[in-house]
């Protein structure tokens, strides 16, 4: 991926922009997103298949902001949403419903109604319980849900434990020795239509022999199933394809080796190939800008107290994450580095974004930017501490505009409200926090 965030005479832009700009404009921390980086991400993966039957559905879980996911179906993308926010989300981004597959272990009643009233594309089961209440749900619409069945190949994906979905044990998919059982049943059931076969075995993959593992199983399954009568039409081959966090680390596998690995195992099966992909087109494309509010210099260590937090991006502290940090305004000729911990604000000793970090010398003010925000970032953030939600910033060329802004103090107090028993004696609500 072409870099979008670059130094140009001292400064870091985002695009055409001076980051330093945005923040005068919207105030620290933020996030910040690049057109640019969304669209060359896609266009790469998409022309990695040109030629064959194959659809590419973005993972929202990854990055849900409505202006992220309208660029991306402006492209050309569907959406693989994992609840019904996420569905709502991408209707209003204008994905339409017949780019649109439903993922996911835990889908109410209500979910699976409104996606099947929503004429959505597919949906990905992921156990016998679901396969039931899905046939039962449907049944009482008078619809027909296509699915697949999440198959868990057992296959060790080789990344972090927390992202791993592949493996036997895991509460993801069906045990893919048990898959030919549940498919005949759910042949059989009513409001089913049985189009193909699900797999994916984790996030953040560098390497494509799991990959392959995988989908030779599921290549071999689909055989098989076809040999019991069904009409096995489709692969969703999932996402988790990897994306350079630390770049002495090397590079994971390009689209176009993952795409002719895909193209041997599955072009002799003739189904259409569908992709999941997440971080991998939105990961890098964004950043997280914070400001330094104090150094404080404690027992031998350099502490940078910045104004983002756990709370604004809990990779690290959940995930011991990696992510490459650097000043916003670009350090002097021959400034040396150390080591430095930068941490939040947040009371949590957890509040740790780097530990030993080599950095250039900071002060207060300062502006620090920490790079592969895009995927897994504001996404995941809260409000501990009762901290705001900061703002999403996307930039396109030479503009940029807040495409979520930050709550007030009292936006976020209106959200509550005291019992009866506990409201002041004049009645009426508490105080809002001013």
């Amino acid at each position: 991926m072409t870099d979008p965030f670059q130094h140009r005479g001292g400064a870091l832009h985002a695009e055409g922009v001076p980051v330093a700009r945005i923040a005068a404009s919207v105030g620290t921390p933020f996030y910040v997103y690049s057109t640019a980086a969304l669209v060359e991400q896609y266009r790469g993966f998409a022309a990695a298949f040109a030629g064959v039957d194959a659809r590419i559905h973005y993972a929202m879980k990854a990055n849900s902001n409505i202006a992220v996911l309208k660029t991306l179906a402006d492209l050309g993308a569907g959406a693989d949403v994992v609840s019904e926010g996420e569905l709502r989300l991408a209707l209003a981004a204008g994905v339409p419903p017949q780019r649109i597959v439903f993922s996911g272990v835990g889908k109410t009643d209500a979910e699976l109604a409104f996606a099947l009233n929503t004429g959505i594309y597919q949906i990905n089961v992921e156990s016998e319980p679901e396969l039931e209440a899905l046939s039962r749900v449907a049944s009482g619409l008078g619809k027909t849900a296509p699915i697949t069945i999440r198959v868990n190949p057992d296959v060790d994906p080789e990344t972090h434990a927390k992202i791993s979905t592949g493996y036997s044990g895991t509460k993801f998919g069906v045990p893919w020795t048990d898959a030919p059982r549940l498919y005949k049943k759910a042949a059989g059931l009513a409001g089913i239509d049985v189009v193909g076969v699900d797999v994916h075995i984790g996030s953040q993959l560098t390497k494509l022999e799991p990959f392959e593992t995988a989908f030779r199983r599921v290549a071999g399954l689909i055989g098989k199933l076809r040999t019991l009568g069904l009409n096995i039409r489709r692969a969703d081959l999932g996402g988790g394809l990897g994306i350079v966090y630390d770049s002495t680390n090397g590079a994971p596998p390009d689209p176009a080796s993952y795409a002719a690995m895909v193209k041997r195992i599955f072009a002799p099966l003739n189904v259409q190939v569908m992709f999941e992909p997440g971080r991998y087109l939105v990961g890098n494309a964004g950043l997280l800008v914070g400001s330094v509010i104090y150094v404080k210099e404690a027992d031998g260590k350099t502490f940078y107290i910045i104004d983002a937090a756990m709370n604004d991006l809990i990779r690290p502290s959940l995930y011991d994450a990696y992510h490459a940090m650097e000043p916003v305004k670009q350090p002097a000729a021959g400034a040396g580095l150390k080591p430095v911990d930068v941490a939040g604000p947040v009371c949590e000793t957890g509040d740790l974004l780097a530990a030993d970090r080599p950095l250039p010398p900071m002060a207060a003010g300062d502006l620090l930017a920490i790079r592969s925000g895009g995927a897994y970032a504001a996404v995941m953030a809260s409000t501990y501490n009762a901290r705001p939600l900061v703002p999403e910033v996307l930039v396109n060329g030479e503009e940029f505009a807040v495409v979520r802004r930050r709550p007030t103090y009292e936006e976020m107090s209106r959200l509550e409200a005291l019992p009866p028993w506990l409201e002041p004696a004049s009645g009426g609500r508490a105080k809002a926090l001013p």
